[in-house]
């Protein structure tokens, strides 16, 4: 996150500035008109005819007040106002451009925050079911394989059994069997019958 009092601070200290700026101007176009009226109403020189070192300010003196004091309302209601409200709208404009940026900025911010906290609670959500599923999957597995394990131990045990019976009948059988080949042997090597 972007420290939001620092663009505040910059914003104040450049609209100070800008005052001081056009303060300055201010003085200067004064200073400009007053040179201007003196170079109007200055005659011409007079390389042959007598120089003098020392103009004679005090007859035309009060003549360049006048015509200064007259043009100084006209001017600064033409040219002087007019630029100074531009350059104020201006600044205006600018200052208020920086707050719409700074405003977007703080909104795209917040829209980037909620983005990222709504995947995040996505992604929590989505390894919540994939754990809940795989849980599910193994118990399933673990089910399977018992109920197997118990089919295939059932069915063994009947193997067992039928294989116990089976050697229980041909034991039986061999018995028998065994009995009556004896009987055969033992009246064969006698001769006669038993």
């Amino acid at each position: 996150m972007r420290n939001q009092g620092l663009p505040d601070r910059r914003s104040a200290a450049r609209t100070t500035h800008a005052s001081r700026v056009f303060a300055a101007l201010r003085s200067r176009s004064c200073a400009c008109a007053l040179a201007a009226i003196a170079l109007l109403s200055a005659g011409p020189a007079a390389a042959a005819g007598a120089l003098e070192l020392i103009p004679d300010f005090y007859g035309r003196l009060p003549i360049m007040l006048l015509v200064f004091v007259l043009l100084i309302f006209p001017l600064n209601a033409l040219i002087f106002k007019p630029i100074f409200a531009a350059l104020d709208a201006r600044a205006e404009r600018i200052a208020g451009a920086r707050a719409r940026s700074q405003q977007l900025q703080h909104d795209a911010d917040d829209v980037l925050n909620r983005y990222e906290t709504a995947i995040r609670e996505a992604r929590g959500e989505s390894e919540t079911a994939r754990q809940g599923k795989l849980e599910t999957a193994r118990e399933e597995q673990v089910r399977l394989t018992t109920a197997a394990r118990g089919a295939a131990e059932a069915e063994l045990e009947r193997a067992r059994q039928e294989l116990d019976r089976s050697i229980d009948e041909a034991r039986g059988s061999l018995r028998s069997s065994a009995e009556g080949l004896a009987q055969a042997a033992a009246e064969r090597v006698l001769g006669r019958a038993l």
